[in-house]
Order: structure tokens, then C-alpha cells, then sequence
């Protein structure tokens, strides 16, 4: 398998609770699986304040949903994801990747779901989380709590604009 990098330029998140509502379009970067047995591991994010003059402090996290996104939005520019290796074969069933859906994901708000802590000040704040081999974030399937998950912010703080990428792996 290959390695793919799924990237948002310049957005914001909406800080918004746990299985509140449906996060916003345009709030969050979510992946689900391409098919019910598909599994993903999460290997790296790359997250850049782009807020320009007041401290931002944004509580982000990348955490399974309760609720999966239904009818999720093609990417458009500049928005992207795509293999890391161009000798990369097409996957039979591609992850879904969405900034926007029909109706929003909800985060899940178990506490026995895990989330991966990403807060950050969002003024010139720059996050790099890379797992340690073995130590993957993983996802498995295409449905609610374990198959979808997003990065986006909670509530608190004072977000701020970010742009970021996801490395994964698709089996």
C-alpha cells in the first residue's frame, strides 16, 4: 500500500462540543474508510497557525465521530489528497476524504473512543505529530465510532485560521 496526503488550506475551525451538533462545513478535515473493512493509520499531521495578530488559542483534536458525515462534498482546490508515491495503482475502494457533507459529522463524546490532542496556539503556532511505528491512530471501516474521524476544534480558547495536512495509510 501506499502512503497518501490529505491537505486544507486556510480554514477555520468552529469550536464545537462533543456530539452537540454536526460539526460545520468547512470546520474540519474528516477520512473514513472506502469500504466497511478498510483500515487506515493515521501516521502525521502538520498544522500552521495562519492567525495574524492576537494570541489563538485552539483546542484541536483529531477524535472519532459518533455520527459519520453523510453525502460528504468532493474535494475542490485547493484542497487535496492524493498518493505520496506517483507509481502508486488506484485502490480498488479510495478513502473518503471531506471538508463538507450533505450532513456533518458529530464527534463522539465516549470516553472510551480515543482523540489525539492537537491544541495549538493558532498565531504563528505550529504542531508536527508523527507516530512511532506500531503506534498508529487507526480506523477501521466506514461507519460510526471507529470507521470516521475528523480534525477539529473543541470548544474553548479563541480559534484561529490554520492550514493542515494528514499522512495515512490505506489497506
Amino acid at each position: 500500500m501506499a502512503k497518501r496526503l490529505f491537505q486544507a488550506v486556510n480554514w477555520t475551525p468552529t469550536a464545537t462540543g462533543d456530539a452537540a451538533s454536526a460539526l460545520a462545513n468547512g470546520t474540519y478535515m474528516a477520512i473514513k474508510g472506502g469500504s466497511g473493512t478498510q483500515k487506515i493509520d493515521i501516521l502525521d499531521f502538520m498544522i500552521s497557525g495562519l492567525a495574524p495578530s492576537t494570541s489563538s488559542p485552539t483546542l484541536l483534536m483529531f477524535a472519532r465521530h459518533s455520527t459519520i458525515g453523510t453525502t460528504p462534498t468532493a474535494l475542490a482546490a485547493p484542497n487535496s489528497d492524493g498518493p505520496t508515491d506517483p507509481a502508486t495503482a488506484a485502490l480498488a475502494a479510495p478513502p473518503v476524504t471531506f471538508v463538507a457533507a450533505g450532513t456533518g459529522p458529530q464527534r463522539s463524546a465516549a470516553t472510551t473512543d480515543a482523540r489525539l490532542n492537537l491544541s495549538f496556539n493558532a498565531q504563528g503556532g505550529l504542531i508536527r505529530y508523527n507516530s512511532a511505528p506500531g503506534q498508529q491512530f487507526s480506523l477501521l471501516g466506514n461507519t460510526a465510532s471507529f470507521g470516521e474521524a475528523s480534525l477539529s476544534a473543541y470548544t474553548g480558547g479563541t480559534v484561529g485560521a490554520i492550514s493542515a495536512h494528514i499522512e495515512y495509510e490505506p489497506y
